[in-house]
């Protein structure tokens, strides 16, 4: 059986409308006058590392002066020859590089229009981080020991960039951690596989370059990160969407899962439904994106022009997958976590309360208990019976409640799920899981008949969690939001700097357990509580589901 659901942002999602210049325009004027009001200290900091000198710029952001530095090179430009190789180390460079900018973003499709860039245009020379650091702190100056968040952004491993105003590293700084954002290569340039190229690698792999880009920005990070104060030793990796799905691999891959001591997940794992492909059908994919290209050879794959080889793309719905290529995943993540293999670092992760919405469910017809019932006979077949039991829908109020549900399972939540479970039961560290429940509230300029979504939708909570609500001028921010923003980005720095997320003034958050027929879990909003979940009975009828169904989202 095969199923197809179209969702409005995530993985593997449609071509999405045009951003709207004056939502730009609005974040532009926030950015302009955020930097306006920084008092900006005349000194340019200054760091060595280990391909030589960079100097960014001082900035006071919260009443704390940062050392910001933006554009840093962490491999060779994957160009040319480099082209679909791992990522190589960077060339040396003698006198003081600039680090005042931020470097181009990867070579990617417009396809979403909540990305606003402060990159510098679209390059396939596109491998670079930036960081933001508090002053005074350095590794020749004590404490010089801080807390280290590496943030990998999502958009369906087809789009994002580390220059994203939702990712802004300040408001963490601010707060004593290091806090740096990588930029790594998307689609048919990040993940993308032939037999030629398996045939040419010493691992004999294929695909997976932008997760190796992830792999290299680590090592950088251990190599480098003492210079600007942070701890190499207190790493933590997080990510939202295809970040958070990248997170749960780098757990599970032998190249990167000692390079970091904790994990964070908003909204993503790599598996099922989102399980990686095998090499063998990564490279039939490949192979037949080279022909729609007209390549004949890999030699004319690398030699055409980047943006040629993004228009080709362009009808493809924006796959682009990791697979298990034998070298940075020798099997897929969930049989490493089963087995307890995988890192067994503290993990903080859930998702939101409305990361689908009941017409993903129902297409374009009406919500009626009918509708519902024919919809759930196509997704689940001889099955469609067992999931109304769980999602029911005997009136159209409760088939859209029990459709926004399943949507949001079937794309996103599920999958989140399955890894908090699995971690809490093989690993040996623990585990926060929490349920995100604060919805936006009104636009500033909502279109005739616009109303708010009435839960959290998906990539909602990023600007709460990174403390980055005024950056983003579309909403009408409330008190609640602060609050709710107050507390989340709590939770995430008490997480960066022990691994336990509870703290002075914000509301306890037990690990996972089970308790009262459930487990515990942290519902974040403005009024944050610990509550059971009881939805193990859908979630286990899902993965019994995946196990004996194809599945396509």
């Amino acid at each position: 059986m095969m199923i197809s659901i179209s969702f409005p942002s995530g993985r593997r999602l449609r071509r999405g409308a045009a951003c709207m210049l004056a939502a730009v325009l609005a974040s532009g004027a926030a950015l302009d006058a955020r930097a306006a009001a920084l008092a900006t200290v005349p000194t340019a900091p200054r760091v060595q590392v280990a391909a030589g000198a960079i100097e960014g710029k001082l900035a006071r952001v919260d009443g704390v002066t940062l050392r910001e530095f933006q554009g840093i090179p962490y491999a060779a430009p994957p160009v040319g020859a480099l082209r679909w190789k791992p990522p190589q180390p960077v060339a040396h460079w003698d006198g003081t590089r600039q680090a005042r900018q931020f470097g181009p973003r990867c070579m990617q499709l417009p396809l979403f229009s909540d990305m606003v860039f402060r990159a510098s245009g679209m390059s396939e020379d596109c491998l670079y981080l930036n960081v933001w650091a508090p002053a005074g702190f350095s590794a020749s100056r004590k404490p010089a020991k801080l807390p280290v968040l590496v943030y990998f952004y999502g958009g369906g491993f087809v789009a994002g960039d580390g220059s994203e105003l939702r990712y802004d590293g300040a408001s963490l700084a601010a707060r004593g951690i290091v806090t740096v954002t990588v930029n790594y290569r998307l689609g048919v340039f990040g993940f993308f596989a032939l037999p030629a190229l398996a045939e040419e690698s010493p691992e004999h792999a294929a695909g997976n370059y932008g997760l190796l880009d992830q792999v290299a920005a680590l090592r950088w990070v251990q190599a480098n990160i003492a210079a600007f104060g942070g701890d190499p030793a207190q790493v933590t990796i997080a990510g939202e969407s295809a970040g958070s799905i990248a997170v749960s691999a780098l757990m599970t891959s032998p190249l990167s899962k000692r390079l970091f001591a904790r994990a964070i997940g908003e909204s993503g794992a790599l598996i099922a439904p989102i399980a990686p492909l095998t090499l063998a059908q990564a490279q039939q994919r490949g192979t037949a994106f080279a022909g729609k290209a007209g390549a004949r050879s890999l030699a004319d794959l690398r030699a055409m022009p980047a943006a040629q080889l993004l228009q080709v793309t362009s009808d493809q719905q924006g796959d682009a997958d990791p697979d298990v290529d034998g070298w940075f995943l020798t099997e897929p993540p969930a049989t490493t976590f089963a087995r307890g293999a995988q890192a067994h670092v503290p993990l903080l992760l859930g998702s939101n309360s409305q990361e689908g919405f009941y017409t993903a469910i129902l297409k374009q017809q009406s919500p009626t208990p009918a509708h519902y019932r024919a919809a759930l006979q196509r997704l689940f077949g001889a099955q469609a019976g067992r999931a109304l039991a769980l999602y029911p829908g005997g009136s159209e109020a409760e088939v859209m409640r029990s459709a926004t549900v399943l949507a949001g399972d079937l794309f996103i939540a599920h999958t989140t799920w399955r890894w908090m479970d699995l971690q809490r039961r093989t690993g040996k560290a623990p585990v926060y899981f929490y349920y995100f429940a604060q919805p936006r509230p009104a636009k500033r300029h909502p279109a005739p008949g616009e109303r708010p979504d009435a839960g959290a939708v998906h990539s909602g909570e990023i600007e709460y969690a990174l403390g980055n609500l005024d950056t983003n001028q579309v909403y009408a921010w409330t008190p609640a939001d602060h609050q709710a923003s107050k507390t989340m980005e709590g939770y995430f720095a008490q997480f960066i700097r022990t691994g336990n997320p509870n703290g002075a003034g914000l509301p306890h958050w037990p690990a996972v357990r089970t308790s009262g027929g459930g487990l515990l879990r942290q519902v974040i909003g403005a009024h944050t509580h610990t509550e059971v979940d009881r939805g193990a009975a859908r979630q286990a009828f899902l993965q019994q589901f995946f196990a004996t169904h194809a599945s396509v989202f």
